[in-house]
């Protein structure tokens, strides 16, 4: 039995037209879930943590990130548009490199999306506790926080998932209607944050601009990448899109231009209103209002924080299911992931089990905890993405490209030696966890997905 085995470009197209979702999706729907998925937990608290790392400098992590991000969005625009299927990295590996290399990757992305979904419900429950703290609204420690924290079960974190996930259940168009809308809201909260800090900047507070060095900077890039997660959201949406050859690559664009934009302005506001030493991660952006007086724009930040975490739990939560339902359609995970509702055309079961088991981590796991894992995903996904573009294009050179990535193979090269240079920076602890994961990876894939693999099925008949 070859482990090695791929995907033949003809399966994938396949799969594609066998597909029961709906293709409701415009540029703009996903452009908007990248921006769901990006402008969240990333803005309203990476940005405090990066400014820990890099202090003023920050500016200038965000800037590499967004270069990094970048590269890394014209390769997932080609192999989109080559194949526009559920499941992005997941799907482009197993064309490209085979079978155990696209179950590594979709078990990486897994534990990526699981754990962005927990880290996102359980800081959308810190912050939604502060808005109602500062209106006099308090509710027992008990059923607000974490064991490790005090609580028994942190209910906040765990209804938000909830809610995310009926509404996930019952359609992908209604879902993107109501992102749509919660990511206007939260477009218009940030740009109220800077035209307010803007002029109450106190540029002493940019001595020193960058305190620690290049070190700093890189370790303040490596803190907020997980952020541009948004990338791989976009690309599992390819088979709900109404024309994936053209919407992907038109989202990818709308997404990391908004994206980029809005987080250096954010990042630039903020530490020139408060030294960065004194930023306070959970709150950092209504905090920072506060700070100078504005309590009125501190609480409408501090709302409009409230509505965009939950946008981007609806995408995290969105491309989780979508990695699930097309290993599952593949043979490597059970039946039941890719079931799909007949009345709602929406991978019902896989959506259920996913909110299930995201809600029982936010609940009863600290944030400092669950956010361990966050980048390494985002970092190893990008990387293979980058290789398999540089590997297709020797492998299928007469392959249809609509979008073609420029530089190749320069531009995926630059993007694998920044990605290789961000994990570096992450804790050791981060990795010792990630083994853990992918050992029991490992062992799903030996135990039941190589026999269950329609692809290896193929060859034994």
């Amino acid at each position: 039995m070859d482990i090695w085995k791929k995907k033949s470009k003809e399966q994938i197209l396949e799969g594609i037209e066998k597909s029961s979702l709906k293709r409701n999706l415009t540029a703009k729907d996903i452009g908007a879930l990248g921006i769901g998925a990006v402008v969240g937990v990333g803005i309203f608290v990476a940005t405090g943590e990066g400014a820990h790392a890099a202090g003023p400098a920050v500016i200038i992590s965000f800037i590499l990130a967004a270069i990094i991000a970048c590269f890394c969005g014209l390769c997932y625009s080609e192999l989109a548009t080559m194949f526009p299927v559920a499941g992005s990295t997941y799907s482009y590996a197993y064309i490209t490199f085979g079978e155990i290399i696209a179950m590594i990757i979709g078990w990486c992305l897994t534990a990526e999306y699981l754990v962005a979904c927990s880290a996102v419900a359980s800081g959308w429950s810190g912050t939604f506790l502060g808005v109602l703290k500062s209106i006099d609204i308090t509710f027992p420690k008990a059923i607000t926080a974490s064991p490790s924290n005090g609580g028994v079960v942190d209910l906040p974190a765990i209804f938000i998932i909830a809610l995310i996930t009926g509404l996930l259940c019952y359609g992908m168009r209604e879902s993107a209607k109501v992102n749509n809308v919660m990511v206007a809201i939260k477009i218009v909260i940030i740009l109220v944050f800077i035209i307010l800090g803007a002029s109450h900047i106190d540029f002493n507070n940019y001595k020193p601009f960058n305190p620690y060095g290049w070190k700093g900077i890189f370790a303040g890039t490596a803190t907020i990448f997980f952020s541009y997660i948004g990338f791989d959201a976009i690309s599992t949406s390819a088979e709900e899109a109404k024309n994936p050859k053209r919407d992907v690559p038109l989202g990818l664009i709308i997404c990391l231009s908004v994206v980029s934009l809005l987080y250096v302005l954010v990042a630039f506001v903020l530490t020139g209103l408060v030294p960065f030493k004194e930023i306070i991660s959970e709150n950092a952006v209504p905090g920072a209002l506060s700070r100078i007086g504005i309590n009125w724009g501190a609480a409408l930040v501090g709302t409009g924080a409230v509505i965009g975490m939950m946008s981007t739990l609806l995408v995290v939560l969105y491309g989780q299911v979508r990695v699930f339902m097309v290993m599952s359609r593949d043979g490597l995970l059970p039946p039941f992931f890719s079931k799909i509702s007949k009345e709602h055309k929406t991978p019902y079961v896989s959506t259920i089990i996913t909110g299930v088991v995201a809600a029982i981590i936010a609940g009863f796991l600290p944030l400092d905890i669950i956010v361990q894992f966050l980048s390494i995903g985002t970092l190893l996904g990008f990387i293979v993405v980058s290789l398999c573009v540089i590997r297709l294009r020797q492998t299928m050179p007469d392959f249809k490209r609509v979008f073609v990535c420029p530089g190749v193979p320069y531009t995926p090269i630059i993007t694998i030696i920044c990605c290789i240079a961000l994990l570096s920076r992450l804790h050791l602890k981060t990795w010792i966890g990630f083994i853990i994961w992918l050992g029991i990876g490992f062992i799903v894939y030996f135990t039941y997905g190589r026999k269950h693999s329609l692809v290896q099925k193929e060859d034994r008949d």
